[in-house]
């Protein structure tokens, strides 16, 4: 099969911290064209939008569509109607309803789409899985804080409806429970912690339940400043499973049993390579269904204005 000939819309910090040098590290995946309004890369052809893109005749098989969830709906669409593979990064759109239109449009097409989740592709998110399937669960914790200031200075869209906030970062470990879970689990109580100058939550508090009746709660907040913490504690009957450092790490009954490098953004591509070549695709928004219901159900509590 031929490398797939790529296009990145949008060239900003996660696009350049991640996307492209995991695209230079697969094979079988070429960047060719990149789309975005304020930036270019040197080297490759430029355009800015997708639609410019699209009209330009430059030879594209594929699109990673690396903006804002705000937007992105019509962005994912123009591509899929032109007959484009298409990548989203996560979260996959802004609402429930757009996202399963992309999956129908994208099936009717025939081409493939990929609802990435960068967080299930940490080292020890399958071990951890594994495991789980061998052991009754009891409760799962998870405890997901960061400092907003560092990983997204300047960035107004995530605090606009659509942005998630606290839920931008707290959505991948979402993504990484719903993964390891044995079973299917379903909110509960969620409460939301609105900054009084802000549209979107910068902490959430929120209690899950399992079909059969296992519990999961998960702290997620954006103001924790020094050392980061992205930790899911899961008690079962033969000790317990944590996973660490965003899920790169599997400590099972207190011993150490990963350590790996981050190689997240480089097992996407590489799966997205194979599901274009199989002429499959992946959508499982579970995590993003979670989410939207956190805001169904959440109780608005306000706190202070936050400052970039």
């Amino acid at each position: 099969m031929p490398s797939i000939r790529l296009a990145i819309v949008g060239l900003g910090k996660i696009a350049r911290d991640q996307h492209l040098g995991a695209i230079e590290a697969t094979q079988g995946i070429d960047l060719v064209a990149v789309a975005s309004r304020n930036a270019a890369l040197d080297g490759i052809a430029c355009f800015p939008d997708i639609h410019t893109l699209l009209a330009s005749g430059v030879e594209v098989d594929a699109v990673s569509l690396c903006t804002p969830p705000q937007g992105r709906f019509e962005q994912a669409r123009a591509a899929l109607l032109a007959g484009k593979h298409v990548m989203l990064e996560k979260p996959p759109g802004a609402t429930i309803a757009e996202v399963f239109a992309l999956e129908a449009l994208a099936q009717k097409q025939g081409v493939s789409l990929f609802a990435t989740w960068h967080s299930r592709e940490s080292a020890a998110v399958e071990p951890a899985r594994k495991l789980l399937s061998e052991r009754k669960v009891r409760s799962v914790e998870v405890e997901w804080k960061e400092d907003v200031r560092h990983w997204h200075p300047g960035q107004a869209w995530i605090w606009e409806p659509g942005g998630l906030g606290v839920f931008d970062p707290g959505i991948n470990a979402l993504s990484i429970v719903t993964r390891i879970m044995p079973e299917s689990f379903h909110l509960v109580s969620s409460e939301l912690s609105f900054p009084a100058n802000r549209a979107a939550p910068i902490a959430a508090d929120l209690t899950f339940e399992s079909a059969g009746g296992i519990k999961v709660s998960a702290a997620f907040d954006w103001r924790q400043t020094g050392p980061q913490t992205w930790d899911i504690r899961v008690e079962t009957d033969e000790g317990p499973v944590v996973l660490t450092h965003g899920g790169s790490r599997l400590i099972v009954d207190g011993k150490a049993q990963i350590v790996e490098e981050d190689r997240e953004y480089r097992n996407l591509y590489g799966r997205f390579v194979e599901l274009v070549g199989s002429g499959r695709s992946d959508t499982d928004f579970s995590p993003l269904v979670h989410v939207a219901d956190a805001f169904m159900l959440g109780r608005r509590n306000v706190v202070e204005s936050f400052e970039d």
